[in-house]
């Protein structure tokens, strides 16, 4: 399943990375871990004090790894308006959900400070780069200057993670896509010579 040359402590947090998506943080036992994992009884206590630690880390990498994707995005090339438009329609599994997304809806995740902090952490700094993007629009006279960044940054995540939970609703991308259009059409820019 996972590349022979990968380590055990890389084996056993993808290993949970993926169970915690799956199954949340109470169904993911240290056992369902060394079994996806391939590895041996006492490694999980070699590599890591225990299951807390060892989720810890895997939530980090899949926090580090949403963030990564994004600002990739975000700090792309083209408009505030297009990359904005590019982050909204990245390719993503809609019908899995967002990996981070999942976290915010497991009680023991959201009850544990040090477990929510890095979910809390790739949040804010999505949000925060995402506000950045819509005041340089502004600036550049692309986005209407009464439009607040951050609320705006919090429309597009709320967007994006409200799509998830309509598309799994439905069963369908298309709830997902709808609001996606849907927010880009009231962020469009004012073509010239139309506007009201």
């Amino acid at each position: 399943m996972y590349s022979e040359r990968m380590s055990t402590s890389d084996r056993l947090i993808e290993s949970t990375r993926e169970l915690l998506w799956e199954r949340g943080y109470v169904g993911t036992s240290p056992k369902a871990i060394l079994e996806r994992a391939g590895a041996g009884q006492g490694s999980m206590y070699h590599h890591f004090k225990g299951k807390p630690d060892l989720a810890l880390a895997a939530i980090r990498r899949t926090a580090d790894e949403l963030r990564a994707t994004a600002e990739a995005v975000l700090d792309g090339p083209g408009t505030p308006y297009e990359r904005i438009e590019a982050y909204l329609l990245r390719e993503r599994d809609v019908l899995r959900g967002c990996p981070v997304g999942r976290l915010t809806m497991d009680p023991d995740v959201i009850a544990s400070e040090e477990l929510r902090a890095p979910v809390d952490e790739t949040i804010a700094a999505i949000r925060e780069r995402i506000a950045g993007i819509v005041e340089e629009g502004k600036r550049q006279g692309q986005f209407a200057p009464g439009l607040d960044g951050a609320e705006i940054a919090a429309a597009v995540l709320a967007t994006v993670q409200g799509g998830y939970v309509l598309a799994r609703a439905s069963g369908s991308p298309a709830a997902f896509d709808a609001g996606v259009r849907g927010l880009l059409s009231l962020l469009a820019p004012p073509v010239p010579g139309q506007e009201n």
